[in-house]
């Protein structure tokens, strides 16, 4: 993937997805994430595949890049 669509393509994420994209971009496991939201492993592993599905990235790298880029982490 060679470019990001920024806008448009974050606001297509949940609510939900939106907490769990900066904990997955600062590399957090799913257990971790799962206990810091109060949710389960597996629904921490579907809203994983549905951002990487609606931000129309391939990789963690790019999912990461993208969160950079969009400054939805800071490090």
């Amino acid at each position: 993937m060679d470019t990001f669509e920024g806008d448009s393509l974050y606001a297509s994420l949940s609510k939900r997805e939106k907490e769990v994209l900066p904990l997955v971009a600062l590399g957090y496991n799913n257990r971790d994430i799962a206990e810091k939201l109060f949710i389960s492993v597996k629904t921490v592993e579907v809203h994983k595949a549905n951002i990487r599905k609606k931000l129309e990235v391939d990789s963690y790298a790019d999912l990461l890049r993208y969160s950079m880029k969009n400054h939805l982490v800071d490090f």
